[in-house]
């Protein structure tokens, strides 16, 4: 994929089971707004060092949306999980000492609790951190609205969030018609896969 450094939106999320119907629809939301959505999930390769995926994605896309929702302890372990708070030190580390490209980064906080963030990184004050609720709505919303504000420059208009919500829940009702004609599963579909897909509904369902 040949994908523009100004297009690109990483996505720094968690990739569990329940956060899955959040993923999905954010995932939509990006390349309704025009954006190409891109994270871990879409590198295969086994070769390669993970923490050296998250560097090249983030080195390539000038956007970054990372929800911090998941920063709770494990149930298995009772220990907190630091994957989305060290992506987005990276991501802030690039924006503050990389090269031009590079500063001109900018990226959304999400978290389930709009002030949740203070009780377990207070170094983050200051920082736009929005609250999506545990709701598509919410991650709909919040990625629209941020997405619009990047756009200004371009001057493009985009519809509101509302249109894009139910746009999204077209989409995800003919996503089973969708996955029959090219023999997938709904629940099965890779992160690549579901992107093609979406890109694929978008074009031919243009605002």
């Amino acid at each position: 994929m040949a994908e523009r450094y100004e297009d690109c939106v990483f996505l720094n999320l968690p990739f569990d089971a329940q956060y899955e119907a959040l993923l999905r629809a954010l995932v939509f939301t990006v390349h309704d707004c025009g954006f190409v959505a891109r994270c871990a999930r879409e590198i295969e390769n086994s070769g390669q060092v993970r923490l050296e995926k998250i560097y090249d994605l983030i080195r390539r896309s000038k956007y970054g949306i990372h929800d911090l929702s998941r920063t709770g302890l494990d149930r298995a372990h009772r220990l907190p999980r630091f994957n989305m708070p060290l992506e987005l030190g990276i991501f802030l580390g690039a924006a503050k000492f990389g090269s031009r490209d590079q500063r001109s980064k900018a990226c959304l906080i999400l978290d389930r609790d709009q002030h949740r963030y203070t009780k377990f990184c207070s170094d983050l004050a200051g920082h736009d951190v929005r609250s999506h609720g545990g709701r598509i709505e919410g991650v709909v919303r919040s990625t629209r609205d941020w997405l619009s504000n990047q756009l200004v420059e371009r001057g493009v208009q985009i519809p509101s969030h509302s249109r894009m919500v139910e746009r999204y829940r077209r989409f995800r009702g003919q996503l089973p018609t969708l996955c029959s004609r090219t023999h997938l599963e709904p629940a099965e579909v890779t992160f690549n896969e579901y992107r093609n897909l979406a890109g694929g509904w978008l074009r031919a369902n243009p605002w």
